[in-house]
């Protein structure tokens, strides 16, 4: 629980406004609905009595029912929305923490995890969160407080059932809550364990999806799936279990409450010291009290997922980056000449679990054996070489995603170590295989490549890239809604506007790891043929598989051995 609250506390000070406001409207509908009851109970019992000898005022009970049911109704919605809507944002901001602080860390600190792990952290693990205040916090306040009152009510008429309720509301928030938690820990760790491991598992059948099948060993995946899902039902069973558990032990303290009252109550209504519709009210007052015990034991039950969840995150979170701006850094160029001297690298190993999950088990072997290389300013070279020669680590230890293991990088004169990161990919940008296309229009899209561009900018950037006119005849031009990763757009066209997009930063070096794949041959040489005018005057490193047609680089260098070789 420790990381829980170490994770959870600073968010909750940020929107501390917005959460006290929901806790006030939980209380409140809670208020209004024991005294709904209450109120009920007392009148229509006064009622009834009133038919048969007594005299009882209906008018102030029917009005207070009436308050009460209207207030309940208003404020259950307002907690509703606000508290939902604080919890959404809660999420929203952490996952951007957890972002940031994942986007520094290099490729060996990454190669920790497995894509599915990471995706679950960034998904699942964090919509775990979403019970801790919905589900714990607020009800257990709320039944505190509320509980409170209603025992100091009950003990003005009769004392020892009053006590006898305290007893049983700090069982009910405090103690049951407590135990049902440290209970949930285990299946809730194996949920967000097991349900990680299925997210690695589906994008490992994703993209090995031929080779499972070749192999013939796509009925043993997904044998081992259904495995998995049916270790996360027996999980989840077990939490719901120790939820209904809890459920049944409140039904318990709720029966032993009424039965307390009209044990201790029936004396002094015969005696005349307590009258039957008070009595009435106070009985069914102590049942809509209860009625926050649902939501109390369901989320301590689910608080073992959540503990779970954030430590997880708090382990990603708490990585440090080993790639990070020197303590003075050097100024760069607006341009200059990149030279690659005796480049080094291999490829870091996933961590060996079973020994340490936060350390490396080494590095694998070299991928580049001594890189030798130095572009021009406004120089346009192509890297060729077959799939894991070498030819991406290349372009990622430029932008310094990594470091080199020996020799080093330097742009304009300076080495890429003593300049600041945001300065060096002010200078050089890239182009990825996998650039995609956001969630907006084309305009927004555009706006990530320079946040300050005019239209007339954007408008330059298409036409470089060969697409102005096809957005032109759009019916809402640049505010054209593109979908989900630009399903509203063809391959080709996604392609150019990422290339626009790059076009419109600053950069004065484009890096471009295989802009051309997923593209039919037609498409891929018209985008080829357009990126020599597209980019001209700036520097151009481009890695390729694609036949280049000619004149579209000045240099094509071969990956081969480790080495860089040239081709005549």
């Amino acid at each position: 629980m420790k990381a829980l609250w170490q994770l959870l506390s600073p968010l909750y000070k940020q929107r501390l406004g917005g959460l006290l406001l929901a806790l006030l409207l939980s209380v409140i509908t809670l208020a209004a609905g024991v005294s709904l009851l209450g109120v009920s109970g007392w009148f229509l019992t006064g009622a009834a009595l009133a038919l048969a000898w007594e005299t009882f005022n209906l008018f102030a009970p029917s009005a207070l029912v009436r308050g009460f049911s209207f207030i309940r109704i208003v404020s259950r919605y307002g907690e509703r929305v606000l508290g939902h809507e604080t919890t959404l944002r809660l999420l929203a901001d952490l996952r951007g923490v957890v972002f940031r602080r994942l986007l520094p860390l290099d490729v060996a600190q990454l190669a920790q995890y497995r894509d599915g792990d990471l995706v679950a952290r960034l998904t699942s693990d964090v919509d775990a969160l979403d019970t801790v205040y919905l589900f714990a916090i607020a009800p257990v306040i709320t039944g505190l407080l509320i509980g409170i009152v209603v025992s100091l009510v009950l003990g003005a008429y009769l004392p020892l059932a009053g006590l006898v309720l305290f007893l049983c509301v700090l069982l009910m928030t405090l103690i049951l809550p407590y135990v049902l938690a440290r209970q949930s820990r285990e299946p809730g760790l194996q949920v967000q364990q097991t349900v990680a491991q299925m997210r690695e598992a589906t994008v490992q059948a994703v993209q090995a999806h031929s080779d499972l099948l070749m192999l013939g060993a796509g009925e043993r995946a997904r044998r081992e799936f259904a495995e998995q899902c049916l270790e996360v039902a027996l999980a989840r069973r077990r939490q719901v279990n120790i939820a209904a558990n809890g459920k049944a032990m409140v039904q318990l303290l709720s029966g032993l409450s009424i039965v307390l009252i009209l044990y201790w109550g029936a004396e002094p209504v015969q005696q005349g010291d307590l009258t039957g519709p008070i009595w009435a009210g106070l009985v069914l007052a102590v049942l809509g009290l209860f009625e926050i015990a649902g939501p109390i034991m369901r989320g301590a039950s689910r608080l073992g997922s959540a503990a779970a969840a954030a430590q997880r995150i708090v382990a990603l979170s708490q990585t440090k980056a080993s790639i990070v701006d020197p303590q003075e850094s050097q100024a760069l160029a607006a341009q200059g000449e990149i030279v690659f001297s005796q480049v080094h690298y291999a490829y870091p190993r996933r961590a060996v679990e079973e020994l340490n999950k936060s350390a490396l088990a080494g590095k694998g072997p070299e991928v580049l054996k001594g890189i030798n290389l130095t572009v021009q300013v406004g120089e346009r070279i192509a890297i060729i070489g077959k799939s894991g020669a070498g030819k991406s680590s290349l372009l990622h230890l430029l932008l310094r995603f990594d470091d080199p293991d020996r020799g080093q990088i330097s742009y304009a004169g300076v080495p890429i170590q003593q300049a600041r990161l945001s300065e060096l990919h002010q200078r050089i940008i890239l182009l990825a295989q996998d650039a995609p296309v956001f969630l907006g229009t084309i305009r927004s899209n555009l706006l990530i490549g320079h946040a300050q561009a005019d239209e007339a900018s954007m408008w330059q950037a298409l036409e470089h890239a060969r697409l102005a006119e096809f957005v032109r005849s759009l019916p809402s031009g640049l505010d054209t809604w593109t979908g989900e990763t630009g399903r509203t757009l063809s391959a080709g066209q996604a392609r150019r506007l990422c290339l626009a997009r790059a076009l419109l930063s600053s950069a004065q070096v484009l890096v471009l790891d295989e802009p051309t794949q997923g593209l039919d041959q037609e498409a891929e040489q018209a985008f080829l043929t357009d990126l020599l005018a597209a980019t001209r005057g700036r520097t151009v490193i481009m890695v390729t598989h694609a036949d280049l047609p000619i004149g579209a680089v000045d240099r094509v260098l071969e990956m081969r051995d480790g080495q860089l070789w040239s081709q005549e």
